[in-house]
């Protein structure tokens, strides 16, 4: 198990490597110049280089990027071009918007996936079976943000159990904060479990044919109980890659519904970033996104090989 783990670690660095370098290279030849955005078309020469030379964009690219990968590896993204403030602060203030609405998601997505899938490959061809495939196909083809807008009509609107948007602060109190991300939360959380209830039955019904399946119910074992006692184990390889996209997914993808309920999050910060061109924390909020999705995979890979110990032993 140390090996296996110390190969993902390996490669966990040099993925976050190669991205730090694709996104600073992309953002870089992006047009638009930081400085002439935040004093429009009619600044003086003078003013445009002192202003140039204060946010640091008078270095070459190299001396920037080894300054901003140095920074990061000491826990300073920065300060923002635009509101001059530490870049690692505003990241701060909006994860907690962000990581719970993630996590609130992911949460209401397994609990109605896992039964729904389960169900729904326990009736294999049944009307069981066919309701749970109709209601996961209409899930994945309804787009998300039009569901956050029906929401927002039904039951910020209309009856009133919600607000439209915005977020009271965890200050206010656990149960309030989570009332302020529990429509948000749903708008990203039925899709995904549309998906993840799809992929469930696919992978308990490969399961349900292989021989040891049989062999557990030639000893007496109820369909049932091979079932939950043999069958759910192994079908959890490919549901546990679809879990660590799908929380990557609602940790870095959730701009548009951030954006639909006005909440104060990492998606809406990169949103108003690139607008204000304010290069450093659309730099450096990226990078730390795209930590999360490659430290969340390589949890994922760790769980494989808990969940299958064979994957250890041809390393």
């Amino acid at each position: 198990m140390l090996r296996y783990t110390l190969k993902r670690l390996l490669s966990l660095f040099i993925s976050l490597a190669i991205a730090s370098f694709v996104i600073f290279a992309v953002i870089e030849i992006a047009p638009g110049d930081p400085a002439s955005f935040m004093l429009g078309i009619n600044a003086q020469p003078e003013t445009l280089a002192a202003l140039r030379s204060e946010l640091g964009l008078d270095l070459s690219k190299t001396q920037r990027y080894i300054d901003w990968i140095t920074g990061m590896l000491r826990g300073d993204f920065g300060t923002s071009y635009t509101y001059r403030t530490p870049v690692a602060d505003m990241v701060g203030q909006r994860l907690w918007v962000s990581l719970p609405l993630a996590l609130y998601a992911l949460t209401l997505s397994t609990l109605i996936a896992f039964p729904a899938g389960i169900y729904a490959a326990a009736r294999r061809g049944k009307a069981g079976d066919i309701g749970v495939m109709g209601a996961t196909q209409l899930g994945v083809a309804i787009p998300n943000f039009w569901f956050a807008m029906m929401l927002v009509l039904l039951f910020a609107i209309k009856l009133r159990w919600f607000s439209a948007g915005g977020f009271v602060g965890w200050e206010k109190g656990l149960l309030a904060g989570l009332h302020s991300l529990t429509l948000p939360a749903i708008a990203l959380a039925l899709p995904q479990a549309a998906i993840l209830a799809r992929v469930m039955r696919s992978s308990l019904l490969d399961v349900l044919g292989e021989d040891f399946m049989r062999t557990a119910r030639a000893k007496g074992l109820t369909a049932r109980q091979a079932l939950w006692r043999h069958g759910l184990r192994n079908a959890m390889i490919p549901v546990l890659t679809i879990i660590g996209l799908q929380f990557s997914f609602l940790l870095a993808g959730a701009i548009i519904i951030e954006q639909v309920f006005y909440l104060p999050g990492l998606g809406r910060l990169i949103f108003q970033s690139i607008s204000a061109r304010d290069l450093i924390v659309v730099e450096s909020v990226t990078m730390l996104l795209v930590f999360a999705v490659i430290f969340v995979n390589f949890t994922v890979d760790l769980a494989y090989a808990v969940v299958d110990p064979r994957l250890r032993a041809r390393t």
